[in-house]
């Protein structure tokens, strides 16, 4: 059985390695053999997919944040196209990205019209849907949304989809994860004192964000250190090509501390009394973590100027542990209110309150409640797998 995945971004990538893994496990224990491909990133290409290009580095948000990277994006769709051309596969599996997702299933709808597409982690468009007909374009090429958030998963079922909710894939990794454990092994390895007061600062996996996030959240935090002299820093890389600026970052702001290599991100959040990041998956990583955090995020002026003023673009949340229940639980920074002043006080109150960490402590915990059961990525697996072998089954009743 072919299987052809599409993703981009850091959070994609590392989403669809879990899903390569739960591919080949449970394709085993059907005794099918299995052949992966994708687009997507390094993360997939060690769970053992054949990448046919690295869309990691072209992602980004926003109109004009997306133009250096455009020419670089369409030779990739070019170079997805070609070998959908040439290797056609039995399953399609879409993960986030909706530009580049949309135009690949498209094209799959008006080339291989009978290949099933699955589109797991569907974009949130039921927090925000900035045009109109997004929705539309989405239930159009999806013969299945394999839903994460019980929020998806209601509003693509009330508006026609075929949808199963499966859960969030986080819900795996974390499955045994014991916080006082970790932490004490995270500060061994990373030669912290157990005593020490230890922040850790994930402010970059897009390019873009080095420009816009970086220096708020690294003035914030240069206000930390001037009130509390004796804090460290971590800043674990989401892209080993970001270890110099971010290096140098650290040396123009006189932050105590160090960066972290990529493959021990999960150790710097293990280590931390606190996180202060911008929105994305990582939230959830720190919130199944048990570490209090401070979200933040911004993109360039223009661009939020557009889609406030003139897309009429508004969401009540925007961090993945407020999207589960719709409810506040970790403190959000968005945009014009996303100031180092702002974020160093409730960072710094977080740091001075145990009953402030203790409540974001409990939301954590209901949170986690709505996420699933754990068997996330076998669950979204299997439901690929009886994808494809319904329409192949379908098709050979139609041929005899």
């Amino acid at each position: 059985m072919r299987v052809f995945i599409h993703t981009g971004e850091v959070s994609g990538d590392l989403q669809g390695s879990f899903l390569v893994e739960g591919l080949k496990r449970q394709a085993s224990e059907r005794g099918l053999a299995i052949e992966i491909s994708a687009m997507g990133g390094q993360r997939m290409a060690a769970a053992g997919a054949t990448l046919i290009g690295d869309t990691v580095p072209v992602s980004s948000i926003g109109l004009f944040e997306a133009l250096p990277h455009a020419a670089a994006a369409l030779k990739l769709q070019r170079r997805a196209k070609q070998h959908l051309t040439e290797t056609p596969p039995d399953v399609v599996v879409l993960i986030d990205y909706m530009g580049p997702n949309v135009g690949i299933g498209k094209f799959i709808r008006r080339h291989y019209p009978t290949t099933p597409i699955a589109y797991f982690i569907a974009p949130q468009l039921w927090v925000w849907a900035m045009m109109p007909g997004d929705t539309d374009k989405i239930l159009s090429i999806a013969d299945r949304v394999l839903a994460i958030f019980p929020g998806e998963a209601k509003y693509y079922r009330d508006r026609g989809g075929q949808v199963t909710w499966v859960g969030h894939p986080l819900l795996d990794k974390f499955a045994d994860y014991s916080p006082v454990e970790a932490k004490r092994d995270a500060r061994q390895q990373l030669a912290i004192a157990a005593d020490a007061t230890v922040i850790t600062l994930l402010p970059a996996s897009r390019p873009q964000e080095l420009t816009y996030v970086v220096p708020i959240i690294f003035t914030a935090a240069q206000q930390l250190q001037a009130q509390l002299p004796q804090l460290q820093f971590l800043v674990p890389l989401a892209r080993d090509t970001f270890r110099e600026p971010l290096e140098q970052a650290m040396q123009a702001y006189g932050l105590k501390g160090q960066v972290v290599a990529q493959e021990d991100q999960l150790l710097a959040i293990a280590a931390a009394d606190l996180a202060i990041t911008k929105s994305g998956t990582a939230n959830l990583e720190i919130a199944l973590m048990d570490v209090p955090q401070v979200v933040m995020y911004r993109l360039n002026r223009i661009t939020a100027w557009v889609a406030e003023f003139l897309l009429k673009f508004s969401a009540d949340y925007v961090s993945p542990v407020n999207l589960v229940n719709m409810e506040s639980i970790v403190p959000e920074f968005v945009q014009w209110d996303a100031t180092p002043d702002a974020i160093s006080q409730v960072a710094l109150n977080l740091l001075n309150d145990p009953d402030q960490r203790q409540k974001m402590l409990e939301g954590y915990k209901t949170m986690r409640q709505q996420l699933g059961t754990v068997g996330v990525c076998d669950r979204t697996a299997n439901e690929i797998l009886d994808l494809a072998i319904s329409k192949a089954n379908n098709l050979t009743e139609y041929s005899a």
